[in-house]
């Protein structure tokens, strides 16, 4: 039997399918999440057991691309031959992290007196639905370009729309930041498997840029509770009890996993920025409450202010 996260992968009708072993329930059965439709599956294919991990191309040869939850690209460019790595890792002890704290300015004036954000860090935009989280975290990426805050970008979409994933490549590639940016995209239409690994896919990049190349890193989220969420379509169709408010039983461990792979440490800095949506504007809402627990900085875009057209 393969082991856990291990990839399987069988051809359904002439395209590629990758599974992710989730559970292994006995009597030689695996239960597995999909990272496509499954649509066109009969009982009996065959499936290769791939023996390892999913895995992600790393280093300087991602860098101007865009990539899908597999580590294919989807920028109609050859796919690179270099190294990869497993995406799912453990989160590194806390005496690997760097102990001085660097504030990181973005040239907005409000946030760096307000919200001062720190190298290495993790910020969360919170804000329900249309209020600019997007905008505003196009505005963060462009500023702390300009002022050479960072050495490369990588930018993960998980549950967004493919309109924004689109334009942020268009506006990158318009003010030649592409050459240093990498995105991951994982859209609202895709299966809650893809919507959900494409994070860690993206941290793992962010990883390797960090520690081998030594490189600070400026990480952009969009949106962790499209994660979250697909984390919880996930649990469901495995058969787990929901906890609080119908989310997942695993809330917390879900987020955590992924949070505590982003710091500073001796190499270089990830300094995350993660846009969180607010199911009816409710800053209490489990989902925001669990991501709350590990950001450094908090930045809420009030609905009152944008119906005042104050942005």
């Amino acid at each position: 039997m393969p082991e856990i996260n291990t990839a399987l992968e069988l051809n359904n009708h002439g395209s590629k399918l990758v599974l992710e072993v989730s559970q292994l329930v006995g009597d030689n059965i695996a239960r597995c999440i999909a990272m496509d439709t499954t649509d066109g599956l009969v009982r009996g294919q065959e499936v290769i057991n791939t023996q390892k991990p999913i895995t992600m191309p790393v280093g300087k040869q991602v860098l101007g691309r865009m990539f899908n939850v597999t580590g294919d690209p989807i920028d109609e460019q050859p796919a690179p031959t270099g190294k990869r790595m497993p995406i799912h890792r453990p989160a590194p002890s806390f005496a690997e992290q760097a102990e001085s704290i660097e504030i990181l300015e973005t040239g907005i004036k409000v946030v760096d007196l307000l919200v001062p954000f720190a190298k290495g860090g993790k910020i969360g935009l919170f804000g329900g639905a249309g209020v600019g989280k997007t905008v505003l975290m196009k505005e963060i990426i462009f500023n702390l370009n300009r002022h050479k805050q960072a050495n490369s970008n990588i930018f993960i979409g998980s549950g967004e729309r493919s309109r924004e994933a689109i334009e942020l490549y268009n506006e990158l590639t318009a003010s030649n930041l592409m050459p240093n940016s990498v995105m991951f995209i994982s859209k609202m239409n895709e299966a809650p498997g893809a919507r959900t690994s494409i994070v860690p896919i993206g941290i793992t990049a962010a990883e390797y840029l960090r520690d081998q190349n030594k490189e600070n890193v400026l990480l952009f989220i969009d949106n962790i509770y499209r994660f979250i969420q697909a984390e919880n379509e996930v649990s469901t169709a495995l058969g787990k009890k929901p906890s609080v408010g119908g989310y997942q039983s695993t809330l917390e461990s879900d987020v955590t996993h992924i949070q505590n792979r982003l710091f500073r440490n001796k190499n270089g800095s990830i300094t995350s920025f993660q846009t969180i949506f607010l199911p009816m504007d409710d800053l209490s809402d489990p989902s925001a409450v669990a991501v709350f627990n590990h950001l450094d900085g908090k930045l809420v875009l009030s609905r009152a202010q944008a119906a005042k057209n104050i942005f």
